[in-house]
């Protein structure tokens, strides 16, 4: 009985293709405008504080800049550069008109499991801002109504099986009872180790090299719940 489900984001509900060549290479020119233009705002304090936390030492802005490019280079999931990262893309969204992408599978199930009683929450290593930035301009409109919660690296790492039991908390659910839609095995093993529910999702047809123990799916519309 699956009575609530957890998404992962990149490659499950949207285009790899998407995070990879819109929105990273936007975050990755506007970073040291955004932050040499905001750096008295409080917000962006709070998050060169803990980019010198980070580092254990305190950096210059120049510095601090230097070292969310060098950390979106080497693809980090730190929780600053996630957070900073959500900022831009909201001026993004806002001035250059790109919408959040989603496969177009995603947006009638979210609300057919909404519409079931069944919650459905994000989970993904981008901020809880990004997060609802996305789905709140997608290419299919605001589908934020249809989510329930949202969940980031401040909850844990997303291979580190405590997280998800720290989720299943957080929801009051018993981890029996969620299923997790991924992509990525290790993070469905780690989510597994919990006694939660899995679904691999392989968005590619033609990918014939995973091995994986999980029951998978090509698309939402192959997952069946409670039936």
């Amino acid at each position: 009985m699956v009575t609530a489900i957890i998404t992962d984001i990149e490659g499950t509900t949207t285009s790899v293709s998407f995070v990879y060549d819109v929105l990273f290479p936007y975050a990755r020119e506007h970073i040291p405008s955004y932050i040499k233009n905001h750096s008295q705002q409080i917000n962006v304090i709070e998050q060169l504080k803990l980019i010198n936390t980070e580092v254990g030492r305190s950096l210059s802005i120049n510095e601090a800049i230097e070292q969310l490019l060098q950390w979106m280079d080497e693809d980090k999931k730190i929780t600053p550069l996630k957070n900073l990262q959500g900022m831009i893309w909201e001026d993004g969204y806002k001035t250059n008109g790109f919408q959040g992408d989603v496969y177009e599978d995603v947006p009638a199930n979210i609300k057919k499991w909404h519409d079931m009683g069944v919650p459905v929450y994000i989970y993904s290593s981008g901020s809880i801002k990004a997060q609802k930035l996305l789905f709140s301009h997608s290419i299919a409109g605001d589908l934020t109504p249809w989510l329930s919660g949202y969940f980031d690296t401040t909850i844990g790492a997303k291979k580190d099986h405590q997280s998800y039991l720290r989720i299943a908390k957080e929801i009051n659910k018993s981890p029996a009872e969620i299923l997790f839609l991924s992509d990525i095995t290790d993070e469905l093993d780690a989510a597994n180790q919990t006694g939660m529910q899995t679904v691999l999702l392989i968005r590619n047809k033609n990918d014939n090299s995973f091995q994986s123990d999980h029951i998978f799916a090509e698309n939402f519309n192959q997952i069946q719940l409670n039936e």
